[in-house]
């Protein structure tokens, strides 16, 4: 019984270290993320504890201003359809122009599945949004927060792209940096503009990262069976384009 434990355990070990670091801080920031949501949905649909909510929106009631609700109205656009579909259109444009089919194929696919998975937890937890809008009132469901999780699939895909891509290392991780405080910001526009719960952004960054890996992992998979059915003659073609 202890050998075959130990057995298991050195062989869990050895496939960890094939790991590369990267894909271990992915894979744990998964974990990480699929537990802070299924903790948030226990807390406000079985426990019904909203004093987490509350306590952020009583502390930002002191920082209310002009100046910040213009702020928050530009970022918030920022994580809007208006534009992020146009944002969408251009970068497959762009991937087709260069043409790199698979990111042309991954920008939409992603988009679009994460809006159906948006439409249908908004459908199944089914929780309004709050009563005391800032400024204008937001139609549609509360949680998750579709703006923190599309701006997290959508952004997080450039994230993604620029990792993969850029070989400059200032560059590759101050764009990175960049993109990550706008998630950040887009999600807490919400708050501050009080269309949704703190708990609902938080939500929506947890699925948006959980769908993100997982269809990012899919499509990658897709890609290289399509690429191993291949003829040999084609095959070398398309590994030197994606290295190039």
């Amino acid at each position: 019984m202890l050998r075959t434990i130990s057995t298991r355990v050195k062989k869990f070990w050895a496939r960890l270290a094939l790991l590369s670091i990267e894909m271990t801080i992915v894979l744990i920031l998964f974990v990480l993320a699929l537990v802070a949501f299924l903790y948030i949905t226990r807390k406000i649909f079985v426990l019904h504890k909203l004093s987490f909510d509350n306590k952020v929106f009583a502390y930002l009631k002191n920082h209310v201003s002009e100046r910040n609700n213009d702020i928050m109205l530009f970022f918030t656009f920022l994580g809007t359809h208006e534009f992020l579909i146009p944002a969408n259109l251009l970068l497959i444009g762009y991937f087709l122009l260069k043409k790199e089919k698979w990111y042309s194929i991954k920008v939409p696919a992603i988009a679009l599945s994460s809006l159906g998975l948006m439409f249908l937890l908004k459908f199944v937890f089914h929780r309004n949004r709050p009563t005391i809008p800032l400024l204008d009132e937001a139609k549609g469901l509360s949680f998750p927060s579709g703006h923190a999780l599309m701006s997290v699939t959508f952004y997080g895909l450039i994230i993604y792209i620029i990792f993969k891509s850029v070989e400059n290392k200032e560059l590759k991780w101050t764009l990175i940096s960049l993109l990550i405080v706008l998630i950040l910001v887009i999600g807490f526009s919400r708050i501050y503009l009080r269309v949704h719960y703190a708990s609902d952004v938080l939500a929506g960054y947890c699925i948006g990262f959980l769908w993100l890996v997982f269809t990012v992992w899919l499509l990658n998979k897709i890609e290289k069976y399509s690429i191993s059915k291949m003829s040999p003659e084609i095959r070398p073609a398309i590994n030197n384009a994606k290295v190039a």
